[in-house]
């Protein structure tokens, strides 16, 4: 082992180090690592094109390969960066060489191979366990494949990873996810750790300041913002979201029975951060849809924490995801979040998500997150404070308007007035619950601020903290086991 790069060396084995869910988990742990003691590195993939040779070095691959977004990370945290050939399907001999040739020639340097890479996981953790890594384990991350050839050939490469003795451990991020890539039987087993999507929670909590900042930056100040943050890819199905933001759009455009009134007038838009070879194809969706002009297509941000206080409401309509971290973000910034039922349901873990089929049709959805909005559910034992409450909050996002009728200068004390009447208790609402959501005195959905600590504290309780993660993963990386 090299002198000046820690005591214990992982290796991550990752397609790349763009912003995607598990690079960006993966780094959130290695930023609470004790690095004293554990140190990270990264073994990613690139096409050997550029190269002239069909299984090249890493030397060779890095020498040409262009920067991903968490390299700088990497390298500031004391970590290396290193390269495979990309798996095509067509050059098996010369993937499986170049990995031989790899492992080989850097014996000895790493204690744990962690491949959160799964679809050619039965092939790199087999050659790295022979070529001496005392523990090799398959991380599932995802609960589901793309459609067509590729899905299917992602199932075959899988499947060796369902019988024993492939590694030395599984790791899921849901159950779903250990299903998908391990099979029900390893799962029921106990042979599949799950281990969820943590992240730094006080990080995305909520700060009205920062919220106040960035909608300036964006020119949202005075509009209803819904959000979504996912890389534009065919899990994503960003279609359904522009259909849903259209709709939604549409509803309150032709709104003639007033049944949202109060939102009437507002400027409402749809904040997407991300990237993807689909991204293109959604701005000129959303061009047909006649909604481009209500759409903010904000790429990949190195704060993305920040958006999320921008944001009002947080919609996720993904076909499969292995646990959304996105989600939990959400979440954690105060967001109500209307999420597809085709994603794990661990991620419901405060009264703040809704869950839905993407089945249903986008109006349904659209509809749903305006009622989540006024808050029409019964969550809540004073329906007028919480009208009140609710008025006030669309007066600050949007400015005073004509429908602000609820709170005025000419409006009196009712409490006062009634004091030493005897009425003081007989409208006083009953306190007892009437829901098993939205049930206590330290939460109240719409306050993001004064429920925050409360939001936090069930997600540290459901394992979604990385801090606490941090130390749990470096006691098994320096003992081998939990």
């Amino acid at each position: 082992m090299e002198n000046g790069y820690g005591q214990i060396r992982i290796l991550h084995v990752l397609g790349g180090l763009g912003v995607g869910g598990a690079e960006c988990r993966i780094i959130d742990l290695y930023r609470n690592m004790d690095r004293d003691k554990i140190q990270f590195d990264f073994l990613v993939h690139y096409s050997p094109g550029k190269t002239g040779k069909k299984s090249p070095t890493s030397d060779e691959l890095m020498a040409v390969r262009e920067p991903d977004y968490f390299d700088n990370s990497v390298y500031k945290l004391g970590g290396r960066i290193f390269c495979l050939p990309k798996f095509t399907g067509t050059n098996m001999a010369q993937y499986k060489a170049a990995i031989k040739r790899f492992f080989e020639s850097h014996k000895h340097e790493w204690k744990v191979v962690q491949g959160h890479m799964t679809s050619t996981a039965a092939i790199y953790l087999p050659i790295a366990k022979k070529s001496g890594i005392p523990i090799c384990i398959a991380h599932a991350r995802s609960a589901g494949v793309d459609a067509g050839i590729k899905g299917m050939a992602t199932r075959v490469l899988r499947k060796p990873l369902q019988k024993e003795g492939i590694t030395d451990y599984n790791f899921a991020c849901s159950k779903e996810a250990g299903i998908s890539v391990f099979g029900e039987d390893l799962v029921k087993a106990g042979a599949v750790r799950i281990i969820p999507n943590a992240i730094d929670l006080k990080h995305f909590a909520y700060k009205p300041e920062v919220r106040d900042k960035i909608r300036q930056e964006l020119g949202v100040s005075n509009a209803l913002v819904i959000g979504h943050v996912g890389s534009f890819r065919y899990a994503k199905n960003h279609e359904f979201l522009l259909n849903v933001f259209a709709q939604l759009c549409r509803i309150l455009d032709n709104d003639d029975l007033n049944q949202y009134s109060i939102l009437h007038g507002m400027r409402i838009r749809l904040l997407m951060l991300g990237k993807g070879p689909l991204m293109e194809d959604m701005q000129k969706l959303a061009d047909k849809l006649h909604i481009s002009d209500r759409c903010i297509f904000a790429g990949n941000k190195s704060n993305a924490s920040d958006y999320y206080q921008a944001m009002d409401y947080f919609c996720f309509p993904s076909r499969y995801e292995g646990l959304p971290g996105s989600v939990i973000e959400a979440q954690a910034a105060g967001l109500q979040c209307l999420v597809s039922d085709s994603v794990t349901p661990e991620v419901n873990v405060t009264e703040l998500v809704s869950m839905r089929s993407i089945t249903s049709e986008p109006r349904d959805w659209a509809r749903k997150i305006l009622d989540d909005l006024l808050l029409r559910e019964d969550y809540h034992a004073d329906p007028l404070e919480e009208e009140i409450k609710l008025n006030q909050t669309f007066t600050a996002i949007a400015g005073e308007r004509r429908e602000s009728v609820f709170e005025t200068d000419e409006m009196p004390d009712i409490d006062a007035l009634d004091a030493g009447t005897g009425f003081e208790t007989v409208n006083v609402p009953d306190k007892s619950p009437k829901s098993t959501h939205h049930r206590t005195g330290l939460y109240s959905v719409g306050d993001r601020a004064n429920s925050s600590e409360y939001i936090l504290g069930r997600l540290k309780d459901a394992g979604f903290d990385v801090k606490t993660q941090a130390k749990m993963m470096g006691y098994f990386y320096e003992r081998g086991h939990f």
